[in-house]
């Protein structure tokens, strides 16, 4: 858990990501079978084998398989971070546990970058939700969380919570595009608990979804946004958790 006061200092300067460097993961530990080529003469501690220019061919093959073979273990296998689409948060006007007075208006405002893995065409959404049934997703609801657990967190903090604000774009991306979303809104801030007197979490979430605009009674339209299920679709959303204040 983030030191509260920390996030606090921060807030007035919002939160932006860090980059960060990450060390590719080797099956051999980092050592590779190194690989010896035999000349076509040899010193005079060598076999006499190896002096034989047929015999030192058929070595240098033998030797160049046992290579490959210990070389196949070290290439890098990549984390399911660089094979799903993702989200990230490059920038937010809000830091992560920040406290927000309850019953008040935020606004929010930020950049998200989506990292497609695969032709996707739906919603981006940045949205600000409010549920007391996961009260341990804090925890692991943040910008630089493992991205496999936070993702479930946020499938179920989207099955059981209400929207209080947001913002979308409809999309379309293809394997290694990058595409930012830029978004602006207002949301109100619940309660800091609910009628059954748990206390509230309130998150700020960008994550993808499937979009079906339909015409209010009014005749404005409105577009109904379904999340797109993690699992399902190979997609990492993000959040960050904030801290609802007061009675």
């Amino acid at each position: 858990m983030l030191d509260r006061r920390a996030s606090e200092a921060r807030g007035s300067q919002g939160w932006r990501s860090e980059p960060r460097l990450e060390r590719a993961r080797a099956g051999c530990a980092g050592e590779c079978p190194a690989v010896e080529h035999p000349g076509t003469s040899a010193p005079p501690n060598q076999h006499p084998a190896l002096a034989w220019p047929g015999s030192g061919r058929r070595l240098a093959l033998a030797l160049l398989a046992v290579a490959a073979s210990g070389l196949a273990g070290c290439l890098w296998e990549p984390k399911i971070e660089d094979q799903w689409t993702r989200v990230d948060i490059e920038s937010a006007s809000v830091v992560p546990l920040q406290a927000v007075p309850a019953g008040g208006s935020l606004s929010l405002t930020g950049r998200a970058n989506v990292t497609y893995r695969r032709i996707l065409t739906g919603v981006v959404v940045a949205e600000l939700r409010a549920s007391s049934a996961v009260p341990a997703a804090a925890t692991v609801v943040h910008p630089d969380a493992e991205r496999v657990p936070m993702a479930t967190a946020i499938d179920q903090i989207l099955q059981s919570s209400v929207s209080m604000g947001r913002d979308t774009r409809l999309v379309t991306g293809w394997d290694h595009l990058i595409q930012p979303f830029d978004f602006s809104f207002s949301a109100s801030v619940p309660a800091a608990f609910d009628s059954s007197g748990a206390r509230n979490g309130l998150f700020l979430l960008c994550y993808l979804g499937s979009g079906t605009e339909v015409e209010l009674p009014n005749g404005t339209d409105s577009l109904v946004v379904t999340p797109l299920n993690s699992s399902q679709y190979q997609i990492l959303p993000v959040g960050m958790a904030l801290t609802v204040t007061g009675p």
